[in-house]
């Protein structure tokens, strides 16, 4: 595989307006982390101007693409089609600009089902390790088993629901895919799907169109960042590092 990163960036948040712009340690939240993956090229899909002109200052590399696109995979899909016309890289790695303590291992990590031809999608999962994080809504649920001493699983459902029922562990999906790159541009001219609609959940898209979406577990699920409260303890924990 022949990877690329890509952070799709808007300002609106209404929780913690211009978040991604937030400085940590000198630099813009978005995109701290993803370089020391290691795996290939990082870029910026940007929204508005102003994030353009923050990672492009940070020494980052940033394109603009349409405001008004409907989505995060929407708009790395448009960035891609500028910074690699000629399609020299065949993966695509959708990253989280508000994920600035995210382990660089996750994004390798993410690359795994991928090396099954079958698989269109990777995505991660994380344990659920308390009865609040299970009943929380914001915290969307993955419906996969993973056999005996495996670390790879199909999904087949997501939910912000506690599914699925009975004993046995319950899995956080952390929202970082790997597309193959035809699998990101066949997901972008889907419509809407029903399910989708219904949870408010962009990857039943893929499920109900028959895509196949594999995920990789580890071991905790990374630290968001999506109020005040949150950026000020991204702050203490990342610029301890540096």
């Amino acid at each position: 595989m022949t990877p690329i990163i890509l952070i799709p960036a808007r300002l609106g948040s209404t929780r913690l307006p211009d978040k991604v712009l937030a400085d940590i340690a000198g630099k813009p939240m978005i995109a701290q982390r993803a370089r020391e993956a290691g795996l290939g090229p990082v870029a910026v899909a940007c929204g508005e101007a102003e994030i353009e002109a923050a990672v492009r200052a940070a020494g980052g590399e940033a394109v603009m693409t349409d405001p008004d696109l409907p989505s995060g995979s929407d708009r790395i899909c448009a960035a891609l089609r500028v910074l690699d016309p000629q399609e020299r890289f065949d993966t695509v790695i959708n990253l989280q600009g508000d994920l600035p303590s995210i382990d660089p291992a996750y994004l390798r990590a993410v690359l795994e089902p991928l090396a099954d031809p079958q698989c269109d999608i990777a995505t991660l999962v994380a344990p659920i390790t308390s009865a609040a994080e299970a009943a929380a809504p914001s915290v969307v649920k993955c419906v996969c088993a993973f056999a005996e001493g495996r670390n790879i699983a199909p999904a087949l459902y997501f939910s912000r629901n506690q599914v699925p029922s009975g004993e046995g562990p319950l899995w956080h999906h952390i929202g970082i895919y790997a597309y193959r790159r035809a699998a990101l541009a066949r997901f972008v001219s889907l419509p809407p799907s029903a399910l989708e609609q219904r949870e408010k959940l962009e990857q039943l898209r893929a499920l109900e169109a028959g895509m196949r979406i594999g995920v990789a577990r580890v071991s905790v699920a990374p630290f968001g960042v999506d109020t005040p409260e949150d950026l000020a303890q991204a702050r203490k924990i990342l610029e301890a590092r540096v």
